[in-house]
């Protein structure tokens, strides 16, 4: 069967995005179903066929394609960063990693017969994780927070690491089967190193003096990371990836350099091209597959995860603080994801067109790798981080937004409460006051690039914004909705006398529930702290119940929250009138004597 080639490209996108709402959905990295998505329309189906469809544009797209991913991730990667992730992370990006990248290229050497250059780059491209595979995996898994912070900063940090890694040890393979000499392939890592870095400083440069206009900073980056790319293969063969590599490692350690507005861009694009490649690369797969390999590579993923990470992890915290069943859980985890997917794939390509033996077999030893990792572990991490006592409860925390007097009081009491309370805001010294309530803290907009790289969110499941600032609070809301659901997001309304006219109005999509009682606003709210109101709370009982609690604290009480004999908080907003129980903790906004409720 033949289907028309827009309706093909359409019909891609659709089961691109089919497979990100799936993996969203079902809380696992959508690379899983994207390649499983490309293997049923190809190999199984015979409906897609890229080679056909794309022509001899196939190489030069996927390599456009590859050369993207691979700036996108190492614009992520910050020096600065580097000094305070403690000893266990230093450990699996340095030697851990690569111990991991040895023994992966003598598992494949001996399990699937592949060449040594081959399996070194075997080693190199599947020896990490990433951002993209450990964020959604530790949304399930929800491990205490030294575990969280070890695993999610591996990925971060050793991710554009791995790429390095692959992309030098691939120019070493191309030069000798070229017959280039170590002059050759010096001189072509050098081309892309100084054709990056000079990119990045004249790019920089042009951001810095505001030579692109805001709205066309996003187009001029990617038009310049993918002239670089070509240019630099111009000038060396093969030197185009070693050059995007290091223009992001470079223009993401620059100073005075605003990337936030490419890096959100580069996300949504990333989202686009992933979604599209991954599904055309394993369109690409022989099925069946080449004699032997399903049950090698199943040899290599047994070999990495019961043998190469466990090593490694032991390795690479040797003298760290962590406990054995910390470890236990860190030597479980260790998907594979993007970079080793889209590359391996790019190199394969690129190898096999220079006649080189093995390279058919690289790609699905990759996949299997990156599928059988995600689901694997996907499955069980959870279940053995009980068993290991080292798995958070449910995410019963509050993520507050906000450090004026109002946010601040309301994450005080809670915290006194018992309930996990980290409150983020932009406001120094706001935060600087919250501290010295001995309040968790995060400096910075919660819903900007770089709190989603650094904001931990472990334990944390609901968000309170409760800013003075109404449109930020609405885009917080808008941000976490994905992370914790469209019920679990909240937002204390702002409203002055012209905001409450229909054309300044926010549309209703963009609205969360507003919190407490359908008259309360922030100035409101802290117009009542000021005349000496306070925020009480107080375990119910059988003899003291809410009924009780109104006749003493007066019926302009209004209650705020109620907690739960077993921890669950509960939300008092506009859509959701609490009826406290017996038993439960009751957080009530209450007046002084002899103070008035100012309208």
């Amino acid at each position: 069967m033949t289907l028309d080639s827009g309706l093909l490209l359409a019909a891609l996108l659709a089961v691109g995005f089919a497979a990100q709402w799936l993996a969203w959905r079902v809380r696992l990295p959508a690379i899983v179903f994207l390649l499983l998505a490309g293997i049923v329309l190809g190999p199984l189906a015979g409906l897609l066929n890229p080679d056909r469809l794309f022509g001899p544009l196939l190489f030069p797209l996927v390599s456009m394609a590859v050369a993207l991913i691979l700036f996108e991730g190492s614009l992520g990667l910050r020096f600065a960063e580097l000094r305070g992730i403690g000893s266990a992370v230093r450990g699996l990006i340095g030697y851990g990693a690569i111990a991991s990248l040895l023994m992966l290229a003598v598992a494949a050497h001996l399990l699937a017969g592949l060449s040594w250059d081959i399996a070194l780059l075997f080693g190199a491209l599947t020896c990490v994780t990433g951002p993209t595979v450990i964020a959604p995996m530790l949304r399930t898994l929800r491990p205490h927070a030294r575990i969280a912070n070890v695993l999610r900063w591996e990925g971060i940090i050793v991710d554009p690491l791995g790429a390095l890694f692959a992309v030098l040890i691939y120019e070493a393979v191309v030069s000798r089967e070229q017959g280039h000499t170590m002059g050759v392939f010096l001189a072509t890592v050098a081309t892309g190193t100084v054709a990056g870095f000079m990119a990045a400083r004249v790019l920089a440069m042009l951001l810095r003096r505001r030579l692109i206009p805001e709205y066309l900073q996003n187009f001029g980056t990617m038009a310049s990371v993918l002239l670089v790319f070509t240019v630099s293969n111009a000038m060396a063969h093969e030197s185009g990836l070693m050059a995007v590599t290091i223009m992001g490692v470079a223009l993401g350690n620059m100073r005075d350099v605003h990337v936030d507005d490419i890096l959100d861009f580069k996300e949504h694009l990333t989202t686009l091209l992933v979604s599209g490649l991954f599904i055309v690369l394993a369109a690409r797969l022989p099925w069946p597959l080449p004699a032997g390999t399903l049950v090698s590579g199943l040899g290599i993923l047994a070999a990495a995860q019961l043998l190469v990470r466990p090593v490694s992890v032991v390795v690479a915290t040797a003298g760290s603080s962590l406990g054995w069943r910390e470890r236990a859980l860190i030597a479980w985890v260790a998907p594979r994801g993007i970079v080793a997917a889209a590359v391996s794939a790019l190199f394969a390509l690129r190898l096999d067109a220079l006649g080189k033996p093995g390279a058919d077999a690289l790609v699905p030893l990759v996949f299997i790798l990156v599928i059988g990792t995600v689901v694997l572990q996907g499955a069980t991490a959870r279940p053995l981080a009980r068993w290991l006592g080292v798995a958070e409860p449910e995410p019963r925390g509050v993520l507050v937004f906000g450090a004026d007097e109002v946010p601040r009081a309301v994450a005080r009491t809670l915290h006194e409460a018992g309930v996990r309370v980290l409150l983020a805001d932009d406001d120094w010294e706001g935060i600087g006051r919250a501290r010295m309530d001995g309040l968790a803290t995060f400096f910075g907009n919660p819903a900007s690039s770089h709190a989603d790289r650094h904001l931990d969110l472990t334990g944390i499941g609901r968000l309170l914004a409760m800013s003075t600032h109404r449109e930020r609070n609405s885009l917080a809301c808008l941000h976490y909705r994905e992370e914790f659901g469209r019920d679990r997001v909240y937002r204390l309304r702002n409203l002055g006398p012209e905001e409450t006219s229909e054309r300044a109005a926010l549309a209703d999509n963009l609205l969360a529930p507003p919190l407490f009682e359908e008259a309360m606003t922030h100035g409101r709210f802290a117009g009542l702290l000021s005349q000496g109101w306070r925020i009480k709370a107080t375990r119910l009982t059988a003899s003291f119940d809410w009924p009780h609690f109104i006749e003493q604290y007066g019926s302009r009480s209004i209650l705020l929250f109620g907690i739960e004999e077993k921890g669950a908080l509960r939300v008092v907003s506009t859509k959701r009138e609490l009826e406290p129980r017996p038993g439960w903790t009751v957080i009530a906004l209450v007046p002084g004597r002899g103070v008035s409720d100012p309208e």
